[in-house]
């Protein structure tokens, strides 16, 4: 029996997705700077995209 695995390494992303997370970064960002209705995500999603991608 062969079983296929996938690896990837992601670094420090979790830990750091982790913190976001617990801060409640995301949910502040949103409260401080709105929402519009033309917004497919929210400010705070976009932020901690960039955040986690660099």
């Amino acid at each position: 029996m062969t079983t296929d695995l996938q690896v990837e390494d992601l670094d420090h992303l979790g830990i750091v997705a982790g913190m976001i997370d617990e801060f409640v970064l995301v949910e502040q960002l949103n409260e401080r700077l709105g929402a519009d209705s033309r917004e497919k995500v929210s400010a705070g999603v976009a932020v901690k995209a960039m955040i986690l991608n660099g």
